[in-house]
C-alpha cells in the first residue's frame, strides 16, 4: 500500500495556512548577504527562499514532494532553481554551496543523521548551514508533534542540542539560538576542512 503523501495534499494551501514571518533572524544567522549559491533543503513551496533571493546570487530548493515543488515553480522568482531529491542523498558535488538552510523540515526526513552528513558534505568550507526547527522542549511544540503523529506523519522532532550533535564528528563550529518557540542550530564549516567526495 502506498504511503500517504501529506505534503502533496497540503501543497496548494500550505503558504496560506502557515504564513512566514520576517526573515531577519535567518538572514543574520546565515551570514547573509553573500555572493554565492544558497541551498534551501526541504524548501517546499519556496516561501522562505523567495524572501532570501535578494541576499544571494542564486537559490536552489530541494524537496522530495513534487506537489510542493510545483507550488514553488508557480511562484518562482528569477534566480530560483528546483530539484527533487532526498535530503540524505543530495544530487550536488561536495563543497558546492556558500549557505544552506533547512527550515521546519529536519523533523520530516527519514534519516536525520544521513541528512546532516550530506548537508555538511555539500557546504563549502567557510560556509554556514542553519537548521531552523520548532523547539520541541516547549509545550506548544510538543502538542504539534503529537498532532503530526496522530495524522500519521513520520515526524521526529529533536531538541536543538541533539541536532547540534549530528555535526559533532565533522569538526564544525556549532551555535544554538532560541526564541519563544523556535530553535536555530548554526553550523560553520571551517576553512581548513578537507574536501570530501
Amino acid at each position: 500500500m502506498p504511503k500517504l503523501d501529506h505534503f502533496e495534499i497540503i501543497a496548494p494551501f500550505y503558504e496560506r495556512a502557515l504564513p512566514r514571518r520576517q526573515e531577519e533572524q535567518l538572514v543574520k544567522l546565515a551570514g547573509l548577504p553573500v555572493n554565492g549559491i544558497l541551498l534551501d533543503a526541504g524548501g517546499g513551496t519556496g516561501r522562505v527562499s523567495r524572501a532570501l533571493c535578494e541576499y544571494v546570487s542564486q537559490v536552489v530548493i530541494v524537496d522530495l514532494s513534487l506537489g510542493m515543488l510545483a507550488q514553488a515553480k508557480a511562484n518562482a522568482k528569477q534566480g530560483l532553481l528546483l530539484a527533487c531529491a532526498h535530503s540524505e542523498r543530495l544530487p550536488f558535488p561536495a563543497n558546492h554551496f556558500e549557505r544552506i538552510i533547512m527550515v521546519d523540515a529536519l523533523h520530516h526526513v527519514v534519516n536525520q543523521g544521513e541528512t546532516a552528513g550530506d548537508l555538511y558534505r555539500v557546504l563549502k568550507p567557510g560556509g554556514f548551514l542553519v537548521v531552523e526547527e520548532p523547539d520541541v522542549q516547549r509545550f506548544g511544540v510538543k502538542l504539534i508533534a503529537l498532532l503530526e503523529k496522530l495524522v500519521l506523519m513520520r515526524s521526529h522532532f529533536l531538541p536543538a542540542e541533539r541536532i547540534a550533535r549530528l555535526f559533532s564528528t565533522t569538526g564544525a563550529r556549532t551555535q544554538i539560538v532560541k526564541d519563544e518557540l523556535t530553535a536555530w542550530v548554526v553550523v560553520e564549516k571551517m576553512l581548513n576542512d578537507s574536501p570530501k567526495i
